[in-house]
């Protein structure tokens, strides 16, 4: 599933294209992926113009000057295509500009597409309960030590969880918990605040480096020009099932299961 990085990398993709621009025409190729298009979504993106693009967690956010905005979740295969040259059977949504076309690709049709007030932006249901963004100035040692208290659960199901941070997926967790040298088993509520200031920057680091090199080209996702990213050939523990340590320290990256998601750490380093 395209995780934050491929996200925010796929919003700025389009934004070179697409901000500023007039909607000239839209076109559904399907009634629903997850779930149904929006009735009224043709009706009012046709003739908008967009103002721009933003992130929120693992979806991106089409600003248009209606007082709308078009929220889109790529799901486990969706992806965005800019001015493709042949159409393919999975392009559900189809946007057209005076300059490019647009095509929203989802063989597997587990993304999404909504219309929403902009006004009311944080009071839809699936932002309403958002953590802070681990981008953003909301997470700090201070937000986690909070969140985390009096937590059995471990560290690793709790980055996952979206109330306490928003858009944290397994393979950044996997990496940032190995980079601040937290065990992945640990209790939350027992990490220590030096692992804390140790584990956000450790976050920002992670997802910064993978926005830098275009996120992680896992399966069927890629960057809206076609290109793919590269950061899984940088990954420091995930997928690395018995490989050694890139610390030297002897150890050997293992592989357990938590919450039904495999997790990679080294058992040497990470305390």
């Amino acid at each position: 599933m395209p995780e934050l990085p491929e996200v925010e990398t796929t919003v700025r993709g389009l934004a070179k294209f697409l901000e500023g621009e007039r909607i000239a025409r839209v076109r559904l190729n399907r009634p629903d992926l997850r779930r149904p298009f929006p009735p009224d979504l043709v009706q009012v993106m046709t003739g908008a113009t967009v103002t721009h693009l933003s992130r929120r967690a693992k979806y991106g956010l089409i600003h248009l000057d209606r007082g709308s905005t078009v929220i889109f979740h790529l799901g486990m295969s969706g992806r965005w295509r800019i001015d493709p040259d042949e159409p393919d059977t999975h392009d559900h949504l189809l946007i057209e500009t005076g300059r490019n076309r647009f095509a929203l690709c989802d063989p597997r049709r587990f993304g999404s597409v909504d219309l929403v007030d902009t006004n009311a932006l944080d009071l839809w249901p699936q932002f309403a309960a958002l953590g802070p963004e681990p981008l953003g100035p909301g997470l700090t040692p201070e937000h986690l030590k909070a969140a985390l208290k009096g937590k059995s659960q471990s560290i690793k199901l709790c980055l996952l969880d979206q109330r306490i941070v928003a858009g944290l997926g397994n393979i950044y967790v996997c990496e940032a918990l190995w980079r601040a040298r937290v065990h992945p088993r640990k209790a939350g509520g027992k990490v220590t605040r030096p692992q804390l200031e140790r584990l956000v920057p450790a976050v920002r680091d992670v997802l910064e480096s993978s926005i830098r090199d275009g996120g992680s080209s896992l399966r069927d996702y890629a960057q809206p020009d076609g290109e793919l990213g590269y950061f899984a050939t940088r990954f420091d523990v995930y997928g690395r099932t018995g490989e050694p340590c890139r610390r030297e320290d002897g150890g050997l990256i293992r592989r357990i299961a938590q919450g039904g998601r495999s997790t990679w750490y080294c058992a040497r380093c990470q305390r």
